[in-house]
């Protein structure tokens, strides 16, 4: 059985590299929205906890 998540991660990678070199822009601004969405997530979760724990 051929490892399966070593062959998509590499997938993963060529599909980054190709998005990259031909609109290298529109990589730039996704990967710019996927930040914003990971920083506000934890900051979401962050407020969560202090206002639970009545801060």
């Amino acid at each position: 059985m051929p490892p399966i998540r070593k062959i998509f991660m590499w997938l993963v990678v060529i599909f980054v590299l190709y998005a990259i070199l031909t609109s290298p822009t529109e990589a730039a601004n996704i990967g710019s929205n996927i930040v914003n969405i990971l920083k506000n997530g934890i900051e979401n979760i962050f407020t969560f906890f202090d206002s639970l724990l009545g801060h």
